[in-house]
């Protein structure tokens, strides 16, 4: 694993396809993170109506659960979700997933853009499920405990 977990941290978020996004004190809901290292951000595109995004609209401190064996990457993530009215980052951001959801597409006036910025995660990012079982398995062998990765928190 890399020695830089926030680079790692950015790396594997990217291939991140679904988070729990918990905002405003209500019940963490399925989202699609649209990652940019770039931007020291999280995005999300959402509806109007959405619990998420009127907690987004005064910029309420959130939270992110990973548990992700794609990108095999788990954890917490605590930052600031805000509102964002800046349409060429929706533009660059849109996905035939996000089409999918509004019956007008890119143009359905339901359309919003949300910007979590995280200020600390608590990450464990492993090289996947065969090395995990690997390890765990060599550990039962050995006198060694499993290396299934790199474990840490981060300040953003």
């Amino acid at each position: 694993m890399s020695t830089n977990l926030k680079e790692t941290f950015w790396n594997k978020m990217s291939k991140v396809q679904v988070v729990l996004l918990g905002a405003g004190g209500g019940t963490p809901v399925p989202m699609v993170p649209l990652t940019r290292q770039d931007d020291g951000a999280i995005w999300f595109i959402t509806a109007a109506d959405h619990d998420t995004f009127k907690a987004a609209k005064s910029s309420q401190t959130a939270e992110i659960f990973l548990c992700d064996s794609g990108a095999s990457l788990y954890g917490t993530i605590k930052g600031t979700l805000s509102a964002s009215s800046d349409s060429n980052k929706l533009d660059e951001l849109w996905t035939p997933m996000a089409a999918a959801w509004f019956e007008k597409g890119r143009d359905d006036e339901a359309v919003r853009l949300m910007k979590y910025t995280p200020t600390k995660a608590e990450i464990w990012a492993s090289d996947g499920t065969a090395r995990y079982l690997y390890e765990t398995i060599k550990a039962n062998f050995t006198d060694d405990t499993p290396d299934t990765g790199d474990y840490g928190t981060l300040d953003f």
